[in-house]
């Protein structure tokens, strides 16, 4: 069950941060993929600034597209470079 819940999380957030990133989207894996490693991210950004990330799944979803709209701001300026 844990592992319907990181996937249904990291596509919604992946999808999520497609749209907010204006792209041309990545296709359902790379979603997961980005949401996934973008819940890492922005659970750890968000321990940075001093909160803590509990809560239910959209809290969740929230954390994870933080984190996965800072990774694809990233792979963008680094594919600029």
């Amino acid at each position: 069950m844990y592992f319907l819940y990181i996937i249904l999380v990291g596509l919604i957030a992946g999808w999520a941060a497609g749209k907010i990133m204006k792209g041309s989207g990545y296709g359902v894996l790379m979603d997961i993929v980005l949401g996934i490693v973008g819940a890492i991210l922005g659970g750890w950004i968000i321990r940075l600034l001093g909160f803590e990330a509990t809560g239910g799944l959209v809290t969740s979803i929230l954390v994870a597209t933080l984190g996965a709209v800072v990774l694809v701001a990233i792979s963008r300026m680094l594919k600029r470079a």
